[in-house]
């Protein structure tokens, strides 16, 4: 009966993509995760089928017959399996994980050199705080890394915080709102594909589309502006492809150069490898076998999987032992990507504050205790009934403790309250100690 009670509650318990906590969208269960900007996907499909269609109907239909040996139903069949397999890599890029980093159910422990160094300022072990930054090894090369207050993690090396998906990502180079996804560790080559199968794509179009116009000009000997005329589809399809090809291959030679140096975009714009050494560059023959080459790491989530009731627990209560972020109490914000400031651990301030709201009631408890055994007839009905008001009220504040930065009147009035029951306590058991230590 246990177990079958077990596993009952594990069943009720939620999936991991039903209380993701970043602003990913999931479809079919948690099985694809795309970015907020999900929408921006369909015009990119669109933008990708809807001149595909006008080439097949307008351009590619007539030159069947034009070329011997039934070679030119090649061309019709040529740019659909082209078309089909762009598709396909824009839904790996777009509808996988990139590389997301699990966050963190309280802040990491600091290292002993940290309580070092932080105790011989004076400070008590309460009063510690996490450094911001921390000195990794990379290839021999010491790399800074900093400290996610969202996360809860100190981000490993080449990992950046999306203030649009908000979550932390691997080797993180940008959001792309065409695809309407990060790219990352996971999805960073299937990103590179589709946009060079992009531009051979749009070079395919744009060459037919000439031939078709030269076998107009030599079947009815004209001139080629012309033979334009004939097939104004035809024009429509050049000046769009010409078009995509300065966006999307000027983007394909822009990473290839990335790849090539083994950076990415982020660390392009922000970094400055060309000024220092890269410690990731490992050789242009390296760079590119590590990208195309090497096995797609596992995701680190599991968005299908229950979550524990273990961690739904721990999630709620969160203990921090002790110990603050490098920005707890202050407003934070990602500069480097422009995310929105907002309070450290924002989403657990409720539950801690309603932790702390049991500890006050268990200590007004107790002392209520101590003054029935030390005076058994003062019973509750013969406390002040403005006391008994404040116990009673205490649970009716939960909205002035909303957030951090606003408790410091509710502290006051608590303090108010449990200095008044401090004095009846005094009154009643004779204990000063006690009464000075509440």
């Amino acid at each position: 009966s246990s177990r079958g009670a077990a596993s009952a509650s594990a069943a009720d318990q939620p999936r991991v993509y039903q209380v993701w906590r970043g602003s990913n969208e999931f479809l079919l269960q948690g099985r694809f995760i795309f970015g907020p900007d999900v929408r921006s996907l369909f015009l990119t499909i669109f933008l990708i089928l809807a001149p595909v269609l006008v080439f097949c109907i307008f351009v590619a239909r007539h030159l069947i017959n034009d070329f011997p040996n039934n070679w030119g139903i090649s061309v019709v069949v040529v740019v659909v399996v082209f078309t089909v397999y762009d598709l396909t890599l824009l839904l790996l890029t777009s509808g996988r994980d990139p590389g997301i980093v699990p966050r963190n159910t309280h802040p990491p422990e600091p290292e002993p050199s940290d309580l070092h160094n932080d105790t011989g300022n004076g400070q008590t072990p309460q009063q510690l705080r996490l450094p911001r930054t921390k000195d990794v090894y990379v290839n021999g090369v010491v790399v800074k890394v900093k400290y996610c207050d969202t996360c809860m993690l100190y981000r490993p090396p080449r990992c950046s915080h999306c203030s649009i998906c908000n979550n932390c990502v691997e080797r993180f180079d940008h959001h792309c709102p065409w695809v309407g996804q990060c790219i990352g560790l996971r999805n960073y080559r299937f990103f590179y594909m589709f946009v060079f199968s992009t531009t051979l794509l749009c070079l395919y179009v744009f060459g037919f589309c000439w031939v078709y116009i030269i076998k107009i000009r030599d079947a009815e000997d004209s001139s080629i502006w012309k033979a334009m005329l004939k097939t104004p589809a035809s024009m429509v399809l050049i000046i769009y492809c010409f078009i995509c090809v300065w966006f999307v291959g000027g983007l394909s030679v822009f990473h290839f150069y990335l790849i090539s140096t083994n950076q990415t975009t982020y660390e392009n714009f922000r970094y400055r490898y060309d000024r220092r050494a890269n410690p990731h560059n490992r050789g242009v023959v390296n760079n590119f076998l590590e990208t195309f080459c090497t096995a797609v790491p596992a995701s680190k989530n599991n968005f299908r999987a229950r979550v524990p009731v273990e961690q739904s627990l721990q999630q709620s209560r969160a203990p921090t032992r002790g110990f603050m972020s490098p920005n707890m109490g202050k407003p934070v914000g990602d500069l480097e990507l422009g995310r929105k400031p907002v309070s450290w651990d924002e989403p657990r301030s409720g539950a801690d504050i309603r932790d702390l709201e049991v500890g006050m009631g268990g200590m007004l408890d107790e002392k209520e205790g101590r003054i029935a055994h030390a005076s058994p007839d003062l019973s509750r009905e013969a406390l002040p009934s403005d006391l008994m008001e404040g116990r009673a009220g205490m649970h009716s504040r939960r909205s002035s403790w909303g957030h951090r930065s606003g408790t410091s009147e509710s502290m006051d009035s608590i303090a108010v309250q449990m200095g008044t029951e401090a004095t009846w306590g005094s009154i009643s058991s004779g204990h000063g100690t006690t009464s000075g230590t509440h």
